[in-house]
């Protein structure tokens, strides 16, 4: 796995499983971010004339106004999706990247992993990690996307489980993939800034003098990755947000232009903050979670 120097001393499984536990908590802990990070996303630019100021302004402003406006309960929408997601994205991602990498680099291949080899693997297993897991992330988006409603007004899903069959009820199997090519490239371009970033700043820090591999090398090397992986990956998370939340656009390519055509260049950055705040908190929170459990799993297997 990932930033361990004995990858093979911890079974498929464990690494599944010590992933997926770690994905989970980090989702936990962040999903408040996420919420606002997706309002900003699907936040539409003000046409001419409209001197109304947006209704949502800054990660913590946005954060703010939905804890006013709809609760604090409502920053943790989708977090049931979002788990399901974590679980499933969270465990494959990770737990595919050390045998992929190894099918790549060949079974006669010495010593270390070029990077290329590295990026190559965790673009792979992204991409097979979110091709299963596009459904969570669908109704995810969906219920995260849904404000403040008019009284009286029944809201669109009553919970997770009710998302899932109505969207087939109404739409059919094949609208729980909706937005799956952005997904895919988002995910697998995330993945691979996150998994690649995180091994290198961690390889970088561990030759500075005084740098042990301890809990601030982890925390270090988590913001390095987030960051990475918000620079690269947040034009195709904006138009991945857009396509979820918004049935209107008719492909990957139209909601692209769309979104440059009417709101700018620019677009493609909203919610960057929040964004890197969510990733950033999210990548710390996990790598330290996952260095931690993985410490323990390799202890519980040593034993049978």
């Amino acid at each position: 796995m990932v930033a361990d120097s004995k990858p093979s001393d911890i079974s498929f499984a464990g690494i599944f499983a010590s992933s997926a536990f770690a994905a989970c908590f980090a989702e936990i802990c962040t999903i408040p971010l996420d919420t606002a990070k997706v309002r900003l996303q699907l936040q539409k630019k003000a046409v001419a004339g409209d001197v109304a100021l947006p209704k949502y302004r800054g990660m913590l402003g946005t954060v703010a106004t939905i804890a006013k406006e709809e609760g604090l309960a409502s920053l943790w929408k989708g977090i049931v999706p979002g788990l399901h997601r974590q679980c499933i994205y969270g465990g494959l991602r990770i737990g595919l990247y050390e045998p992929v990498k190894n099918f790549y680099v060949g079974k006669d291949a010495v010593g270390d992993a070029p990077l290329s080899k590295k990026i190559l693997a965790a673009l792979t297993t992204g991409a097979i990690g979110i091709t299963v897991a596009n459904p969570t992330d669908l109704v995810k988006v969906r219920l995260q996307a849904e404000g403040k409603l008019p009284p009286g007004a029944p809201r669109r899903y009553s919970g997770a489980l009710n998302a899932y069959s109505t969207i087939i009820r109404q739409e059919g199997v094949a609208a729980l993939w909706t937005g799956l090519g952005p997904n895919v490239a988002r995910n697998a371009i995330i993945n691979a800034a996150e998994l690649a970033s995180y091994d290198q700043v961690k390889e970088t820090i561990l030759k500075i003098p005084g740098f042990e591999d301890n809990v601030i090398t982890h925390l270090l090397s988590g913001l390095g990755a987030g960051f990475v992986a918000v620079c690269v990956g947040s034009p195709v998370d904006v138009v991945k947000s857009r396509m979820m939340g918004d049935s209107a656009y008719k492909s990957t390519l139209d909601c692209f232009v769309k979104t440059l055509k009417n709101d700018g260049p620019l677009a493609f950055y909203k919610g960057f903050i929040p964004n890197f705040g969510r990733l950033g908190s999210w990548n710390v929170i996990m790598f330290l979670t996952l260095e931690q459990v993985k410490k323990g799993v390799r202890k519980l297997e040593s034993k049978d």
